[in-house]
């Protein structure tokens, strides 16, 4: 397969074909992420992407799912879209699953129309990834375009209610959503207020899927200049795990399958929220209070 750059991808697609069809992130601005910064966004030429689905079809033709990357690929236009799914559906006869991140601005640029026809198409799951539920951590990490949008009318309106929104109208095409959470991205200074906030989101947004992980500080970000000039500071091990608390305890989507699998994390939790969310509280008391071994720092990783 012919992929440009790094790659990156949930860990529940793991067993996915992952098919490039854009290059980096339309947005990428967020200030804590270095995954696209060194790709200019472009969609790749469709027949490109047409040839290599070809051309994994004949080398794994009993692929089931297949995670369609880079960093929003929502963000395509029908006239890609389209022919991508068909092309999909045609070559993988057992196809159960197309998966793709998305930013909530790229749901809300389509029609409902064009979101059922996605749908339609193959397009079941969509990664959406608010990070923060804190009104003011969401406006620090840059997480929407929202000043980049001038005269739309978009410029205030609040970035919580925008995922919300585009949650409920995924869910209305019929698509699964996943939603993600980033631990200690409001810093020390926002912590309680992210955590409840994030767990408010995570309410309103009522996911099939919730993911937490937690935040890196990666060289060449704008949020690691933050952190030299003083102006962020992480929260500690324990105060990452009190954000995890607060968020299982507070969070009450109706039935999300709720996971901290990701190699950042200190502490892996899986269970469905709201219905397992004491049980995981009691799970993060009793590794704060050092009787369950977490994660050593040497095996965490992005």
């Amino acid at each position: 397969m012919r992929y440009e750059g790094a790659i990156y991808r949930p860990p529940s697609e793991a067993r996915s074909y992952i098919l490039q069809a854009t290059i980096g992130c339309s947005w990428n601005q967020c200030v804590y992420c270095a995954m696209y910064r060194e790709k200019t966004f472009r969609l790749r030429a469709l027949e490109e992407v047409l040839a290599d689905i070809d051309a994994a079809a004949l080398a794994t033709p009993a692929m089931e799912k297949v995670f369609v990357a880079d960093g929003d690929a929502l963000v395509m236009p029908l006239a890609h879209w389209e022919p991508i799914l068909e092309r999909l559906a045609r070559r993988f006869p057992r196809l159960r699953q197309v998966s793709s991140y998305a930013m909530a601005w790229n749901v809300l640029d389509k029609t409902d129309e064009e979101l059922r026809r996605l749908r339609e198409l193959g397009l079941s799951l969509i990664y959406l990834g608010p990070e923060s539920g804190d009104e003011p951590t969401l406006r620090r990490i840059a997480k929407s375009p929202l000043t980049a949008l001038p005269g739309d009318g978009r410029e205030g309106a609040p970035i919580f209610d925008a995922h919300v929104q585009a949650a409920q109208r995924a869910r209305e095409a019929g698509m699964k959503t996943s939603a993600i959470f980033l631990l200690g991205a409001g810093g020390v200074e926002r912590s309680g207020a992210h955590a409840a906030g994030s767990a408010a989101l995570a309410t309103a947004m009522n996911p099939d899927y919730l993911a937490a992980l937690t935040l890196t500080v990666v060289p060449g970000t704008p949020l690691a200049d933050r952190v030299d000039e003083g102006r962020f500071a992480l929260p500690d091990q324990a105060g990452l795990l009190g954000e995890l608390r607060t968020f299982v305890a507070e969070a009450r989507p109706k039935d999300a399958l709720f996971r901290t699998n990701h190699a950042s994390n200190y502490l892996p939790l899986a269970g469905r929220l709201p219905q397992d969310g004491a049980r995981m509280a009691e799970i993060i008391d009793a590794a704060l209070a050092g009787g369950v071994r977490l994660r050593p720092e040497w095996a965490r990783g992005l």
